[in-house]
């Protein structure tokens, strides 16, 4: 193990952030560059190396945690990325990124603040991409089978990296115009700038990977004709459909779905346009929704000069604590504080959306909202409560609620869909449709980038199994597995 008494002599010590006053001016990542190495092997070593390490557990790519933290409490870096990448093919997402469940899982979080893994992950990643030592890896020999993946998030860009690898020849088709799917045009710059996309794709390019942007599968090419053309297709095309808040007033000008609203900002950054043609600048801004997506709408909002940003969540506040009923090693819901919530702006809990109220022109001016509560297992508004509060941008975060259905992938394919209504699988993630595959949120329903990635790893086993008969790539869960959750 690393120290055995590290994690007595060391208390919990994370990234620091740059002031609020100076990174709301700009995209930039909003940590400080360089202020987790001085303090990362220290960190690393309060990692107990535990008999049983539910990290393990927590985690759904099986990541090496203890030995990764081994290795960066002895600062080599050159071993701990290869643990590291052993089970993840890109650490520098997950590492900033994911809400890391493996932290809710380690063994010193029962008494103690828990190690900080993923600030390690990130620290091992970087340091290896400065020092040279992430290479392509170009199969040996091609397998003559050709294999199409639908989408380039990361559940598409794991499958396609573990099959170009097998020496499978791998085309990636993405709709958009930049790869990278919701990590290109849904993740704002501030939690990662995309020279981290860049350059993975630049390392699959290398190894074989092609990639094909601008074509949406379903209506720019027919899934009937892209099945042909191939010996297996992987369908990562996410859980894209949003869901809707169908209110009075929701037709007026000024309501956007927030994944038409953060793309345009990161458009923006991409060189694309000057300014982003749906800007919060000078506008009271409402966020709908109190998760990840909602926290990207408010920081995103402060950066574009928003007079006011609210964010409105439907359910309660959740507790700073872990509830009895959400004992460790379980994910909790707790009350988290990201970095655009310390930028500033107001969060309200237990409030409904009753109708929007617009001028003259169509323009959305106020939101009515009522307080609800708990009765019967029911949320229900109460008497006497209602408001309205200026709105002159809503951006609605909701969730997602299915993969895409209107560009006719589904059907062209013929593909079965489960009682959620995400793609059907099997054991192996094949669908009903001989040869074609589905990884991440469209087969899964929304969830974690972890998973997504976990998804594509194992998909890319079930689809190298199904061309050569046999199959040497791990598969870190099935398409059963769900988060440790109750």
């Amino acid at each position: 193990m690393a120290d055995p008494k590290g994690f007595l002599k060391h208390g919990r010590e994370v990234a620091k952030t740059r002031p609020v006053s100076e990174r709301v001016k700009d995209w930039n990542e909003v940590y400080v560059p360089g202020s987790l190495l001085p303090i990362i092997s220290e960190q690393a070593s309060r990692c107990m190396d535990c008999g049983i390490p539910f990290c393990h557990n927590g985690c759904p790519l099986g990541n090496l945690i203890p030995e990764w933290n081994d290795f960066a409490y002895r600062e080599d870096w050159t071993a701990a990325s290869e643990r590291l990448h052993a089970t993840n093919n890109f650490p520098e997402f997950t590492g900033r990124l994911c809400p890391a469940p493996c932290e809710s899982a380690c063994v010193l979080g029962i008494n103690q603040p828990a190690v900080t893994i993923k600030n390690v992950e990130v620290s091992i990643i970087d340091k290896a991409w400065e020092a040279g030592t992430v290479a392509a890896q170009a199969p040996e020999r091609l397998s003559g089978k050709t294999v199409a993946v639908i989408g380039s998030g990361p559940a598409g860009l794991a499958a396609a990296q573990q099959l170009t690898r097998a020496g499978h020849t791998v085309a990636v088709y993405e709709r958009a115009d930049r790869i990278g799917g919701l990590l290109r045009y849904g993740i704002p710059e501030f939690k990662m700038e995309k020279r981290h996309i860049n350059r993975r794709i630049e390392q699959m390019r290398a190894e074989g990977t092609r990639f094909r942007t601008g074509i949406e599968i379903g209506r720019d090419l027919k899934a009937t004709d892209l099945r042909k053309r191939y010996d297996a297709v992987v369908i990562a095309a996410g859980a894209t459909t949003a869901r809707d808040l169908p209110v009075p007033g929701r037709e007026l000008k000024g309501v956007y779905q927030a994944m038409e609203y953060l793309p345009l900002a990161n458009k923006v950054q991409e060189g694309d346009y000057v300014t982003s043609p749906v800007s919060a600048e000078g506008k009271h801004v409402i966020v709908i929704g109190g998760g990840d997506t909602g926290a990207d709408c408010v920081g995103t909002a402060h950066r574009q000069g928003a007079a006011s940003v609210t964010q409105l969540e439907i359910m309660p506040r959740p507790g700073e604590d872990r509830a009895p009923n959400q004992p460790w090693p379980t994910f909790p819901m707790l009350y988290k504080v990201t970095s655009a919530h310390e930028e500033g702006g107001e969060r309200v809990y237990s409030v409904s959306t009753t109708h929007f109220e617009g001028d003259e022109d169509g323009n959305v001016q106020w939101l009515h909202l009522t307080e609800v509560e708990f009765i019967d297992g029911k949320l229900t508004p109460k008497p006497g409560t209602e408001r309205r509060i200026p709105a002159q941008l809503v951006t609605l975060a909701m969730g997602f609620t299915g993969t895409d259905r209107a560009n006719g992938l589904v059907e062209q394919f013929g593909l079965d869909l489960d009682e959620r209504g995400n793609i059907a699988r099997d054991a192996d993630f094949q669908t009903n449709v001989p040869g074609v595959f589905v990884a991440g949120d469209a087969g899964r329903g929304q969830s974690l980038i972890v998973w997504a990635i976990a998804e594509g790893r194992s998909a890319a086993k079930g689809v190298d199994r199904f061309l050569t008969g046999v199959s040497d790539l791990p598969a870190p869960i099935r398409p059963t597995d769900r988060s440790l959750m109750v």
